[in-house]
């Protein structure tokens, strides 16, 4: 099993895995409700788990807005604000389909694979845009 199938697995349980900042180790939240074959995956691959986290902390916030956007779209982890804004502003959903596009174009085909191993120029452009339109759209929400 991949490591992002293993984490949307872990996410849609109704579990929590992620990066506890404080120690730089991972957490599991209500370990209980991850089905056992799906516990056993991520003890396996444990390392691998351990390294796409810390692949993330440094990355800006455009790239983290961007990896939420995918984790809503993927239905890994609800995101009521990606959600909305998505709802709201039809154009920024097209866009970050187009922004898949350019992905799949580059041959990411497969949802559980990295998909900044795809990322080019013009997907670079898309998510920046994707990334302004986002922070415009919350700064108009808080107004």
């Amino acid at each position: 099993m991949k490591v992002l199938q293993i984490l949307s697995l872990i996410w849609r349980s109704g579990a929590d895995i992620y990066l506890d900042e404080t120690d730089n180790r991972v957490v599991i939240k209500n370990q209980k409700l991850i089905p056992v074959e799906v516990m056993k995956a991520a003890e396996q691959n444990f390392q691998a788990i351990d390294d796409w986290f810390k692949s993330w902390k440094s990355a800006n916030s455009e790239k983290i807005t961007i990896m939420k956007m995918i984790h809503q779209f993927c239905g890994w982890q609800p995101n009521d604000k990606i959600d909305q804004w998505f709802c709201a502003e039809e154009d920024s959903l097209m866009l970050f389909i187009d922004w898949t596009i350019v992905l799949a174009e580059n041959g990411w085909t497969d949802i559980y694979d990295d998909y900044r191993e795809y990322e080019n120029v013009e997907s670079h452009v898309i998510a920046k845009d994707l990334y302004n339109r986002a922070i415009t759209y919350a700064k108009q929400k808080k107004v």
